[in-house]
Parts: C-alpha cells; structure tokens; sequence
C-alpha cells in the first residue's frame, strides 16, 4: 500500500536529502541535543534574541488557547490591541492577526487574487507566497529573480488582458539575504496599475528606522498597501499578520480560509507579541547588534557582492555546491559545537547548496569567532 512512498523516500535518502525531525532543547543562543552536546546555535531566525527575552517577562494568561476561530469567539479584546499595536508599528489602516505567517501568506494571496486577474511572482519567493499563488484563481506568471526589467516587459505584454494584477515578492529573501528591488517595482507598478503584496517576513525587526522592515528602509511603505509580516521570527514569537487599507482587512475576514477556519492565535503568543511592540527602544538596540555582527562577519568571510542595505541582514549564505558536501561541511560545524544547517534542493535551486548562518543580537563576537575557524577548512 505504501510502496511508493517508501520509494520516494528511499530516493530523498540516496540524494541526501532526506528530512528528519530532530528533538533538541533550547538554551538561549545555544542547543542541547539528545546526547547533551551544547551547541551554539547559526540555525534560528530569533534575530533580535527576543525570545528569550519575552521569556523572562511575565505573560499572564487566562488561557493557553484561544479555544475558537476568530469569527466564532477566538478574537478577543488581546487580539484586537495586538492587530491595533501592529497597525501603528506598520503605520497602516487596519490589521489582522493569524496563527502563523505561513497562513498569513498563502491565505492573503489565495484570497486576494482571484479569477480574472494576474500574479507576477518572483522566482525565489517562499514557499507560503508559492502556496498561495496556486490555490488562487488567478493566472500565474513566475519571472526571474529580482528582475525589474522582465516585470516591465510582463506588464507590458499581458496588462490590459486582466482586471487586476499582483506583483508578490518577499523584502528579504530568506535563504540569500537579498532584498527585493522595492524602489523599482513600485515604479513599474504604478506605471502599469498594478498592486504589490510584500512578504517583510524577514525584514521586519531588522529594517528600516522603526524596525517595521524594508519597504520603510527604502520609504515606499505608502506604495505597498498590502504587507505580510510574522511575529515568529525577529519578533521572538509565534504567528503572523496583515498591515493594509480597512477594505482590505474586511475582505479577509470574509474571504481568507486560513484565517476564518483556524484557531486563533493562542493568547500567550498573543501577549508576547505585546510585549515585543510594547518595546520599541529595546528592538532597535537588539537590531544595531545584530546587524553589527553581520557586518563583521561578512567582512571576516570576505563575502562580497551585497548592497549596504543587505550587509546588515543576519542571514548569511555560504555557498557549498553539492548537497552531499553542505551536509558534511553542517556535519564537521556540528562535531565542533555549532548548529550550521545544510540547505538542499528543493529549498535552493539544484546545484547551489549552501551552509545558512543566521545571526542573533545574543550571539557573541567570540561565537563568531569559533564560526570563523570552522569555516576556512570548506
């Protein structure tokens, strides 16, 4: 009965990349695997370190669960201080709250786009914006990575033909550390009335003067009404959200399937969310770390070939090649008391696996270091 999904694993295990669940417990900017070796961890996106900073605060809760979806009686007055907090941070209308930035993405876009209308999607989005591209009804056209000029040209060729286009990219791409070239998609945008869907996944925390990500670094925030952000990565926590016009966050809440038929947010994520933007000061001083950091060590690594915008972004890729040796590269890092991860097809394009060193304000210049010794060796 299972003989072919035995196949298709046996096939993952033969490439070396088959995917295991690993059991490990956190320790700060440290790991502890099943056997007690301590790690200090390059693997988490906890890039301002505020997890374990919301941990030392106390959260109280009157319950673990949110017990219902939003639209039954999982929307309490918490969630909606939370939605309200993230309107201010984002500087927009309205937002809503959900239980994961995954949802948050593939719900927006699935629901958003619809029959009649066109996506314009950048080649190396996340899986989430993928995701919600296919479940939309809307026509798909994937163009290459970052390339301003092949939007254009798409809009040039195909505008007229739809009601409404959608131009989806993430700010910062999560295994490359790149920032999308915002500035000049707005351009292209306006020019051809079209609308963007940004995913600040990855920018938000680390980007612009008040940390709310790259669309306010590079100050097009009034040009992008629709922004996805997470609160489970830079913001130490867990789910996701929607800043956009009020129209907009109506329209979801009628029509966005992830977020009408999941529980709502649990109330202590809810409330360290709280806490995180109740910190505004404490943000921006975790950020000047960690972007320090991952200047530091991109200067020690020789990398080049990053925007002053990008050499501040904790994600740093280093470039393996073959997926069997960025495995033994994370292998030899992880026999040293680091956790590097291995990053292999289909998460990269074939042929440029990699080691992804992620950074935290937590992380210390001795850490790096240790980091730097491990590497020459690749």
């Amino acid at each position: 009965m299972w003989d072919d999904l035995n196949e298709n694993l046996d096939s993952l295990r033969s490439q070396g990349r088959l995917r295991q669940l690993q059991p490990r417990r956190i320790e700060g900017v440290h790991l502890i695997d099943q056997a007690g070796r301590r790690l200090i961890n390059f693997g988490s996106n906890d890039y301002l370190g505020l997890a374990s900073f919301l941990a030392s605060k106390t959260i109280d809760v009157d319950s673990v669960g949110a017990r219902a979806s939003g639209l039954v009686c999982g929307w309490t007055d918490r969630h909606q201080l939370l939605a309200e907090k993230i309107a201010a941070f984002e500087r927009t209308e309205a937002a809503i709250v959900f239980p994961s930035g995954f949802a948050a993405c593939s719900g927006t876009v699935s629901a958003l786009c619809r029959q009649g209308d066109l996506i314009l999607s950048d080649a190396l989005n996340h899986a989430s914006l993928i995701d919600g591209c296919r479940l939309s009804k809307a026509d798909r056209i994937v163009y290459p990575h970052r390339d301003v000029k092949a939007v254009a040209r798409l809009l040039a060729q195909h505008r007229t033909q739809y009601r409404r286009v959608w131009i989806v990219t993430d700010s910062v791409f999560s295994m490359d550390g790149h920032v999308a070239p915002l500035r000049e998609l707005c351009g292209v945008a306006s020019d051809h009335d079209a609308t963007l869907i940004v995913d600040e996944a990855h920018g938000t925390g680390i980007l612009g003067d008040h940390v709310s990500g790259a669309c306010e670094s590079l100050g097009v925030k009034d040009q992008v009404p629709i922004r996805i952000g997470t609160l489970s990565k830079a913001l130490g926590g867990q789910g996701g959200f929607v800043a956009c016009p009020r129209v907009v966050a109506e329209f979801l809440v009628n029509h966005c399937r992830p977020l009408i038929y999941s529980t709502a947010l649990s109330m202590p994520a809810v409330e360290s969310a709280i806490v995180a933007l109740e910190h505004p000061d404490e943000l921006r001083r975790r950020r000047e770390l960690v972007c320090a950091l991952s200047r530091q060590l991109r200067s020690q690594l020789g990398l080049s070939g990053v925007t002053a915008i990008e050499s501040g972004i904790p994600i740093i890729p280093i470039p393996i090649g073959s997926d069997a040796e960025a495995v033994a590269a994370s292998q030899r890092l992880y026999e040293s008391g680091m956790f590097v991860p291995a990053i292999r097809p289909p998460t990269v394009p074939e042929g440029q696996a990699r080691l992804r060193v992620s950074l935290s304000a937590d992380h210390r210049a001795e850490m790096l270091g240790r980091l730097i010794e491990g590497l020459p060796s690749f």
